[in-house]
């Protein structure tokens, strides 16, 4: 494979390195501080199942200080996670709002230095360009989604480890996550080459619509008499579209509901073993509970981060790095 993909687009990781250093080129400071407040978030919010299996203890046990320090532990938790949610947050979205400014700057740049009229003639560089020049906010999300899916990543790190902790052979609950990864990453991949399919009937339903809603055009076509043809053509447009995309989506939908199913066959399994087999105590099982449960929610937020990463956010990398080629 050469150092394009088979799309012709620039290689996913490569084209988000580069953004990657372009943000960190105009706003050093913000970009860090955002990327270190998102992971330090994480952590109140992943310790929380340790709170709760020191609470069962306490509570089976009547050691009224062991129940002190794990309410007290909830508590800290718990207003440890807004209050870093709500720092970072702020901090984030005044990195994104500065950033933003200089994409919007370097993608004008970038599309007025072509010095042919291919790219506003051929569709499929059309197609490129779309994205770019109608939502160049994909630009700046893609440093938020890389920022979230490192802090989710760390959020199931801690919640291996203390699943660990009650047995090593728990650390399997991970291998029955690996069919939603899978799916995650592939469900963005399909849906995204349907629409690519569909795009010119996209485009053509969107300059119809623009075309008998717009003022200026509106008006020749109401003295033409032709706004019920246009409005049929555009629906018809729009279907095909859809249909396409729709269709992928659907399927898509079915494989990933199936990958769901295993891990949830896998939870189950996970707290029947702690439970039945190992004859756990119940600070243990109770561990086991919350952990898992949580790591059903990380992993479920991991996953649709990825796919948004991997869907929108990350594709938007690869047609500016395109665009700067």
């Amino acid at each position: 494979m050469s150092w394009r993909d088979a799309d012709g687009l620039p290689p996913a990781l490569s084209s988000m390195w580069r953004l990657c250093k372009l943000g960190y080129r105009h706003e050093p400071g913000l970009l860090l501080a955002a990327f270190l407040l998102s992971l330090l978030a994480a952590l109140p919010d992943a310790l929380i199942a340790v709170w709760l299996a020191l609470l069962g203890r306490a509570v089976l046990s009547g050691d009224r200080a062991l129940l002190l320090v794990a309410a007290f532990g909830l508590a800290a938790s718990a207003a440890a996670t807004w209050f870093l949610r709500t720092v970072s947050t702020r901090v984030q979205r005044r990195f994104r709002d500065k950033v933003t400014i200089t994409l919007e700057g370097h993608v004008a740049r970038l599309q007025a230095s072509v010095a042919t009229i291919a790219h506003q003639e051929r569709p499929e560089l059309l197609d490129r360009l779309a994205v770019l020049r109608n939502q160049v906010f994909v630009l700046d999300h893609m440093y938020m989604s890389v920022f979230s899916t490192c802090g989710w990543i760390l959020r199931l790190g801690v919640t291996v480890a203390l699943l660990m902790s009650v047995h090593p052979a728990l650390v399997l609950l991970v291998l029955f996550a690996v069919p939603t990864v899978a799916t995650a990453g592939w469900r963005p991949a399909v849906e995204k080459a349907a629409y690519e399919r569909g795009a010119a009937h996209e485009r053509l339903a969107r300059h119809l619509f623009v075309t008998v809603t717009t003022a200026a055009p509106g008006k020749e076509v109401r003295l033409a008499g032709i706004g019920d043809r246009l409005v049929r053509q555009r629906r018809t447009e729009w279907e095909r579209w859809y249909r396409l995309v729709s269709a992928a989506r659907r399927d898509s939908a079915v494989w990933h509901t199936l990958a769901w199913a295993v891990f949830g066959l896998g939870y189950v399994g996970a707290i029947v073993f702690v439970a039945s087999v190992l004859h756990a105590p119940s600070a243990s099982v109770l561990l086991v509970l919350a952990a898992g449960a949580r790591l059903s929610a990380y992993v479920g937020a991991t996953v649709g981060e990825i796919g948004f990463l991997r869907g929108i956010w990350m594709d938007g990398s690869r047609r500016l790095a395109w665009l700067e080629d």
